[in-house]
């Protein structure tokens, strides 16, 4: 993350060597079809979620209850009208062979991330838990601008496998289940929904990063007018 104009910048740092099912933190943001309001709207600068808005909540909780083999941990999410911000940590599993996924620098011949390093698995679920929605407001107000950094799954499917195998039990996996459970949900009131069929997602490397996104995610409802998805 890089500041520019007194604003943090996420570049589009999607990694061609990254499997994602690897030990990390993710910043993940799915947006509606042609970024419709589904979900409700903002009103005095806080989310008024509608039915379809509360079954986005209560999916994304369940996550953890779906996927108890996967060692996950939801970080900062956020519901607003017409996309979804969420932070999700893919701890160590036996999917993963307990590899992590980031040392802190980017390989040029695309191994980063082949080390079994449990600790800083460890150090970035402690870090999350040390984040909490009544963190005060940054004092410097900066906000984070969320480049097009998208998950090209859908058309990279055959390559993906490849390289890494299957793709399941992987942040992919995750996202697909969940925005099938709220289609299925919405549907039933409003049979026009629908997701933007890919995803944006950020691979969080360190503290600062996280403690940044964690900000921006919370105060995203009131900043809803300088939002890159009003």
């Amino acid at each position: 993350m890089t500041l520019f104009n007194g604003k943090y910048r996420i570049e589009s740092t999607r990694m061609k060597y990254w499997n994602y099912n690897w030990a990390a933190s993710y910043f993940v943001t799915i947006c509606t079809h042609n970024r419709d309001h589904f979900f409700g709207e903002i009103k005095d600068h806080e989310m008024i979620t509608n039915p379809i808005g509360d079954m986005v909540n209560i999916e994304w909780l369940k996550t953890l209850e779906l996927r108890p083999d996967m060692n996950l941990m939801l970080g900062d999410y956020q519901v607003m009208p017409n996309h979804f911000h969420g932070i999700v940590v893919i701890d160590p599993n036996k999917y993963n062979s307990r590899k992590t996924g980031y040392d802190g620098y980017d390989d040029p011949n695309g191994n980063d991330g082949e080390h079994d390093d449990v600790g800083n698995c460890t150090e970035r679920r402690d870090a999350m838990l040390r984040v909490s929605p009544s963190t005060p407001d940054n004092p410097n107000d900066k906000t984070i601008i969320i480049d097009n950094a998208e998950n090209y799954n859908p058309s990279n499917k055959k390559t993906a496998q490849n390289q890494f195998g299957p793709q399941k039990k992987n942040l992919g996996s995750i996202l697909r289940g969940f925005k099938s459970a709220v289609t299925g949900f919405a549907h039933t009131i409003d049979p026009s929904f629908k997701w933007q069929p890919k995803f944006h997602d950020h691979v969080i490397r360190d503290q600062g990063q996280y403690d940044g996104i964690s900000y921006y995610i919370r105060n995203n409802p009131k900043n809803w007018k300088e939002d890159r998805f009003y």
